[in-house]
C-alpha cells in the first residue's frame, strides 16, 4: 500500500525536533493534489510508518514545511511588499511585477501556493486519521493520551493555517478536512466563504483546547516546548490566527458574506492581550533575529529558524559584496513615517520636517527599516545619490527608488567571500504588535469614541516600544492637512498608517489594502522614488520621480486560480474577472 502518490520517503534518522528536521519525505507534488494514496513506493509500508514513533511524528513534522514564508516568494528574492506601494523590485522583468502591471491572470501567476498548501493539508489529514492507532511513545513526562492530544493540537493549528493561507489568497476554496480516496471524484467545487471561515475557526478552537503549550516561551507547568521544539504550534498561535481571520472577515471585502462583526474581531484579539503571555519586545530589530533573541516574547508563531545569508544577499545595497538589492522601498512608504514629534510630514504645523534634510528627525523605525543615502550599514555609508556606489542606474540590480530595505537584514551575515557567515532567522508569522493593532482597529470600528481610551492605549504600546519611543497618539492629532476629522475616522487613518509602518515588509500591506477595499486608491497609481544629486561641493538636492505606473482592477482583490488548477478541477470555477 502506498502512503503518498509520487512522494518518496527519505528517512535519514529519526529526529522529531522540528528545529533539526532534515529527514522525512521530499518529492514532487502529485498532479492530483487533493488525493491521498495509501502506499509508499514499496520501501516503507503504511503499517511501518504508523508503527514507529519517529516515522509517525515525522508525517506531522513534514507538514510544517508547507507554511509559506515571505523572504522569497518568486524564486528570485521577490517579497510581497513589491506587489504593493511599499516597494519596487529591482530585478529586470521580475515575476513579482505581475502583481502591478496588469498581466496578472490564470496564465501568469505569482505566489501560487495552491498545490503546496493542499499538500500540507493532505499530510495533516493523513496524520490525524492515523494518530489514534499510531505507536506514539510519550515524551516530556506526558501520558500517551496527553502526548497524542498535543500532537493533534498541532495538526488542528496547521490545518487551520493552511486553509487560511488559501482563503486569504483565493477567497472561498475547497475544504480538505479528510483524506481523499484514490477512486473518488476529485473534481470538487468550492465551499462557501462562510463554510471556510467556520472550519478554520473550529480548528483554531480545537487547537486551543488541546494540550498544546500556551506559548513558545512557556517553560514551566506540565506542557511546554523544549528549546529544540521552538517553531511548533501553541495555543496563542491558534488564537493569533483566529484574530487575523476575524479581522479580515469583519473588513469591507468580506463582511457581507461572513456575518462577522468588528466586535467579534476585537474580542478575539483581546483574549490574547488578557492572557499577558506576550509583550512588546524592547529591540525592534532583534524581533526577527533568531541569534539575538530566539523566539522572543513578542513572537507568537514563527517558522523553523534557518542558518542563512540569502536575505542579505538578495536585499542589501549593491556595493555590499555584490548583493542584489531586490526590495526597494517607495517614496510613499518613506513619507508614511512620522517625525519624532508624532506628526505626519504633510502636516503644515510640523516644524521638524525639512525637504532639504528629509531623513532627519524621523520615527526611529525609519532608521531600523530603510537603508537610505548616508545611513551606515555594516560599517560603511550607503551611497544612493546619482553616481554613488549604490545609486540609481549604477548597475542592473541598483535601486529603482533611491532606497534599499533594511528590515530583517543581519549585519553579522557575510556572503560572496572566501569565508561566509550565516545568521539564524525564522519567518515571523504572528507577533504581538499585530494583535495590539488588530484590537485597536476592530475596537475603533465597533465602538468608536466610546472606546477611544482603550483604542489609543493599544496603539501606543506599539508606538512607545523601548528604542522607538514615539509620542502617544492623541484624539487631537490632525490627519496631515490641518483638518481634524471626526475622531473615529481620524483614528482609523492613523491606525492604518501605524500598520503600514510597524508591519512593513511582513506581507500585511498586500492583504490590508484588499480587505479594506482600497486597492483602487493605493495600488492603481504610480509609485515614486527619490533622485539625489550631489554637486561638486557635496551638497545634495532631492527630487521625487515616478518609478513605475501601477495597475489595479476590481478582480485583483483575489488571486486567480492558475489555468492548470482549473483544468484539473473545473468545478472549482475561476474567480470573477479572470475567466478567459
Amino acid at each position: 500500500m502506498k502512503l503518498y502518490k509520487n512522494i518518496r520517503f527519505c528517512f535519514s534518522k529519526a529526529i522529531t525536533s522540528l528545529s533539526f528536521v532534515t529527514l522525512l519525505f521530499f518529492g514532487a507534488c502529485s498532479d492530483d493534489y487533493l488525493q491521498d494514496g495509501s502506499i509508499t513506493d514499496g520501501a516503507i509500508k503504511e503499517e511501518e510508518v504508523w508503527g514507529n514513533d519517529a516515522y509517525a511524528r515525522g508525517v506531522l513534522n513534514n507538514a510544517y514545511f508547507s507554511i509559506p514564508e515571505g523572504f522569497n516568494i518568486d524564486g528570485n528574492g521577490g517579497m510581497l511588499a513589491s506587489g504593493t506601494d511599499e516597494a519596487v523590485n529591482s530585478g529586470v522583468n521580475a515575476t513579482i511585477s505581475i502583481f502591478n502591471n496588469g498581466t496578472w491572470g490564470p496564465l501568469r501567476v505569482v505566489d501560487d501556493q495552491y498545490n503546496s498548501l493542499y499538500e500540507g493539508l493532505r499530510k495533516v489529514n493523513l496524520f490525524m486519521q492515523n494518530l489514534d492507532g499510531a505507536a506514539i511513545i510519550a515524551t516530556d513526562g506526558l501520558t500517551v493520551a496527553e502526548d497524542k492530544s498535543r500532537l493533534k493540537g498541532q495538526a488542528f493549528f496547521l490545518r487551520a493555517l493552511f486553509h487560511f493561507e488559501l482563503v486569504k489568497r483565493y477567497g472561498a476554496v475547497t475544504l480538505a478536512t479528510r483524506v481523499f480516496n484514490r477512486g473518488e471524484n476529485l473534481n470538487l467545487p468550492k465551499n462557501t466563504y462562510q463554510e471556510c471561515l467556520e472550519q478554520i475557526l473550529l480548528d483554531c478552537d480545537s487547537a486551543v483546547n488541546s494540550n498544546l503549550p500556551l506559548w513558545t516561551g512557556e517553560s514551566t507547568g506540565r506542557y511546554y516546548w523544549r528549546s529544540g521544539d521552538k517553531g511548533r504550534a501553541t495555543q496563542t498561535a491558534a488564537m493569533a490566527l483566529k484574530s487575523r481571520l476575524l479581522l479580515y472577515a469583519a473588513s469591507p471585502l468580506y463582511a457581507a458574506e461572513s456575518g462577522i462583526t468588528w466586535q467579534q474581531a476585537a474580542n478575539a484579539a483581546k483574549e490574547i492581550i488578557d492572557l499577558k503571555a506576550h509583550t512588546i519586545y524592547s529591540n525592534y530589530t532583534n524581533i526577527f533575529n533568531y541569534g539575538a533573541a530566539p523566539y522572543n516574547n513578542e513572537v507568537i508563531f514563527a517558522t523553523r529558524a534557518q542558518n542563512r545569508n540569502d536575505i542579505e544577499q538578495d536585499n542589501a545595497p549593491i556595493s555590499y559584496d555584490g548583493a542584489r538589492g531586490r526590495t526597494n522601498p517607495t517614496q510613499e512608504l518613506v513619507d508614511a513615517f512620522e517625525t519624532k514629534n508624532g506628526r505626519l510630514i504633510n502636516d503644515p504645523a510640523n516644524t521638524l520636517y525639512n525637504e532639504s534634510t528629509p531623513y532627519l528627525n524621523r520615527d526611529p523605525r525609519f532608521d531600523l527599516t530603510i537603508n537610505y543615502n548616508s545611513r551606515t550599514f555594516k560599517g560603511k555609508q550607503i551611497e544612493t545619490f546619482v553616481g554613488g556606489n549604490d545609486g540609481l542606474n549604477k548597475n542592473i540590480n541598483a535601486t529603482k527608488t533611491g532606497y534599499y530595505m533594511r528590515k530583517f537584514l543581519s549585519e553579522a551575515a557575510n556572503w560572496n567571500q572566501n569565508s561566509n557567515t550565516l545568521a539564524r532567522r525564522p519567518w515571523v508569522v504572528f507577533r504581538y504588535a499585530e494583535i495590539l493593532l488588530n484590537y485597536a482597529e476592530a475596537l475603533n470600528e465597533a465602538q468608536g469614541t466610546a472606546a477611544m481610551t482603550e483604542v489609543l492605549s493599544s496603539v501606543n504600546l506599539v508606538r512607545q516600544r523601548s528604542g522607538v519611543g514615539m509620542p502617544p497618539l492623541q484624539t487631537t492629532n490632525p490627519n496631515g492637512d490641518g483638518y481634524v476629522q471626526p475622531i473615529k475616522e481620524a483614528i482609523r487613518e492613523r491606525i492604518y498608517n501605524e500598520r503600514r509602518i510597524e508591519l512593513c515588509f511582513e506581507g500585511h500591506r498586500f492583504y490590508d489594502i484588499r480587505r479594506w477595499k482600497l486597492g483602487e486608491l493605493y495600488l492603481n497609481k504610480p509609485v515614486t522614488g527619490m533622485r539625489i544629486v550631489r554637486d561638486a561641493n557635496a551638497n545634495l538636492t532631492y527630487n521625487r520621480f515616478t518609478v513605475e505606473n501601477r495597475v489595479f482592477e476590481e478582480k485583483n482583490y483575489l488571486y486567480p486560480f492558475s489555468q492548470n488548477t482549473i483544468n484539473r478541477q473545473p468545478a472549482l470555477i475561476q474567480n470573477p474577472g479572470y475567466q478567459n
